[in-house]
């Protein structure tokens, strides 16, 4: 924001508030300091559906972030430093006072903790701008402290990554290459009580990277990089990547772009839903440096197709994007066993094959239109066969709507904004209750809507709401009777809980 002050509050019916603070402040021709203030609360139990757990997290937190800015451009030198303070909690569960039956009652509390501080600091030499130099250093510690249940999951995770990047040309400025290096280190330790196991381990990479790009400023520009990285887990590997644009003419932009790469997979935080189940745990555990298991290797590639156009004396834009994603060694999450999850490398097919048609066109000169529809087929080996991935929507739509009343930028206005989505049906894995739901979800919508009130560029007030059409899944938790059984599950959640939404807020710029 390049406002000195911008102020944000937000509060809705179901008891949810938030605010937001900038403010920006340059202290000298040089120096100049920004502060970033969000808070959250939400103390409110809400048991729509009557199942006997919370259709929504409490919580509240607050996250602060401090940034500087030093600017030096007779010298060619830009510097930036800033810290981030991230503190949250939440809990859900059952409510205690709705039990019908004396017993403990399934509760679970999430507590985050979370600072990051980074620093960046760039030359640009003042007779040849085509060449610079920059660093960049950066920490992070994460903190969480956690249960669900009778299970916990606790970890902390100190991270440490450093940059050096070196810009220059070959030649001309039609030519350009950038090369450096990086380090990082993570250092992992997890306590997960499900499966009476603690997990250490540090991840240490030294990696030096080199990346040419091609300009010619009229139709044609690509990038070609390879880097190498030596892994004290992962070991020594290479991954290249590949970008080219072409504009063929003035409206018309092709896009293809392939590369690699691959991952060390942290299966329990990346996976946290899976403690909010009564599943038992299974890990295959094999030679691997990851719990037993071999890290990730993919592959990317596709292309993107991008036409503007002209109808009506107005303009629009048509884009196509179709991109794959093909997995080797990927860590396999199977919810495909009643009452059991397991975790093993894969051993056979898995892939991701996205498109996407997106339509932009400006109906009028106070009316604008968004729509994009998606197919996303993502499969992959299970032990049980090739599968669709579980609660992943394969074909989705969206229209949006934006309507203003402007006519002169000095008087008040109003802006409306209607947005439909469509979600199409989902494949549900292994569970408990087939009499609910067989092995796809049904299809739904969504109608979202909101009217803003602009009285100035400094002061505007608005009123929206979310799920209109109040569009809930029935029975989202399954066995919520008997939540530490091991039929119990919170996690085929494909369609919202809580029904419809309104909101009121107003936001302010000096």
């Amino acid at each position: 924001f390049d406002e000195p002050f911008f102020f944000n509050l937000f509060t809705s019916d179901m008891g949810r508030f938030e605010l937001n603070f900038h403010m920006n402040e340059k202290i000298n021709e040089k120096l100049s300091s920004s502060v970033f203030l969000h808070a959250d609360k939400n103390s409110t139990t809400h048991d729509d559906n009557f199942d006997g757990f919370l259709d929504y997290p409490k919580y509240k937190g607050f996250n602060i972030l401090n940034r500087w800015q030093y600017t030096d451009l007779q010298n060619g030198l830009v510097g930036f430093f800033s810290f981030k303070i991230l503190k949250d909690e939440k809990e859900t569960g059952e409510d205690a006072t709705s039990l019908l039956v004396k017993r403990m009652p399934w509760l679970s509390e999430i507590n985050t903790q979370r600072f990051d501080t980074n620093f960046k600091i760039g030359y640009v030499n003042p007779n040849i701008p085509y060449q610079s130099l920059g660093f960049q250093f950066a920490y992070s510690n994460h903190d969480q402290n956690s249960f669900f249940g009778l299970r916990n999951y606790n970890i902390e995770h100190k991270s440490l990554y450093s940059n050096l990047i070196y810009n220059s040309i070959i030649g001309n400025t039609m030519h350009k290459f950038k090369s450096g290096f990086n380090y990082s280190y993570d250092d992992f330790d997890e306590l997960v009580d499900s499966t009476k196991n603690r997990f250490e381990r540090i991840d240490k990479s030294f990696g030096a990277f080199f990346e040419y790009s091609y300009d010619d400023l009229e139709k044609l520009s690509m990038i070609i990089g390879l880097r190498y990285d030596l892994h004290n887990n992962l070991g020594s590997f290479l991954t290249p990547r590949f970008h080219f644009r072409y504009q063929p003419m003035e409206k018309s932009v092709i896009r293809f772009s392939v590369g690699s790469g691959r991952k060390s997979s942290n299966i329990y935080s990346e996976n946290q839903e899976i403690f909010s189940t009564g599943r038992k745990i299974f890990n295959k555990n094999n030679l691997g440096k990851f719990y037993g298991l071999d890290p990730e290797i993919a592959w990317n590639y596709g292309f993107s197709f991008r036409q503007g156009f002209s109808f009506n004396n107005k303009d629009g834009d048509i884009t196509l994007d179709y991109y794959i994603t093909d997995f080797k060694n990927q860590v396999i999450v199977d919810w495909e066993k009643q009452g059991e999850l397991h975790f093993y490398n894969l051993d056979g097919k898995s892939y991701s094959k996205s498109f996407q048609l997106e339509i932009d066109y400006q109906l009028t000169n106070n009316m604008k239109l968004k729509s994009a529809y998606k197919n996303f087929n993502v499969k992959k080996q299970y032990n049980s066969g090739l599968k669709q991935n579980p609660l992943t929507p394969k074909n989705r739509f969206f229209i949006n709507l934006d309507y203003s009343t402007k006519k002169d930028s000095n008087q008040p206005f109003w802006r409306f904004d209607f947005t439909y989505n469509s979600i199409g049906n989902q494949r549900l894995p292994a569970h408990t209750d087939q009499k609910i739901y067989n092995e796809y979800s049904p299809s739904y919508f969504l109608i979202n809507a909101q009217v803003t009130r602009i009285f100035s560029n400094k002061f505007e007030i608005y009123l929206g709401g979310e799920n209109l059409n109040n569009y809930t899944q029935k029975s989202p938790i399954l066995d919520n009777s008997n939540p530490f059984g091991t039929n119990f599950d919170s996690t085929l959640i494909f369609a919202p809980i809580q029904g419809y939404m309104y909101y009121l807020g107003l936001r302010l710029k000096l």
